[in-house]
């Protein structure tokens, strides 16, 4: 098995969670937009206790599809059909949560505020938020405000932005505590994307 099957294309920002030991098997880890599973094959391949959640039908799919190959006594519904803001899980269910390049396609300060708090509702005290996401950080001056609030990337795309203050402000509205400070990455003349990582009090 190469490092590519062993990992798949898990977020690096992510991978250094697991490796300070902040996700592990037994944890009840949930993916909050997990898409087609990219950062799920490590975990699977580990055994790790994951449950999943995407709005398209087909990246489910093919979740489940992995789910069965990699970790076939995991039930197939842990993954399922269902918007981060509808999350249908019980109050404190998981000790991890992930959200991965999902909180930029919020469409509006409301729905982000939405989404935000769903996943919020179900950590358990003491749980980690893991959220990985666009923000203007490092290139306001690249980034145009639309009319609905959002902004227009280099890259061409439209995002919903956050920036340190807003997220400083959501630690400390949310009741958390920073794990590690904020992290930005910069892709020249594309888009900037910012590691928040939460502690739930």
């Amino acid at each position: 098995m190469d490092e590519h099957q062993r990992f798949g294309d898990i977020d690096i920002y992510l991978f250094d969670q697991v490796l300070k030991g902040r996700i592990r098997p037994a944890d009840r880890v949930l993916d909050a937009g997990c898409g087609t599973g990219r950062n799920l094959v490590y975990l699977l391949r580990t055994g790790t206790n994951l449950w999943g959640v995407d709005a398209d039908a087909d990246s489910i799919a093919e979740v489940q599809r992995q789910a069965r190959e990699l970790a076939p006594a995991l039930p197939s519904d842990r993954f399922a059909v269902t918007t981060i803001e509808d999350l249908g899980f019980p109050d404190g269910f998981f000790t991890v949560v992930l959200s991965s390049a999902v909180l930029h396609f919020a469409r509006s300060d409301e729905q982000f505020s939405r989404m935000l708090k769903s996943m919020w509702r179900v950590l358990a005290p003491g749980g980690m938020l893991f959220a990985r996401l666009a923000s203007s950080e490092g290139i306001a001056h690249q980034v145009l405000r639309q009319p609905d609030g959002r902004f227009r990337l280099p890259d061409g795309t439209t995002r919903y932005l956050v920036d340190e203050p807003t997220l400083t402000e959501w630690t400390r509205t949310l009741g958390g505590w920073l794990l590690d400070p904020l992290k930005t990455t910069i892709v020249h003349g594309q888009r900037s994307m910012t590691t928040w990582v939460v502690r739930k009090d």
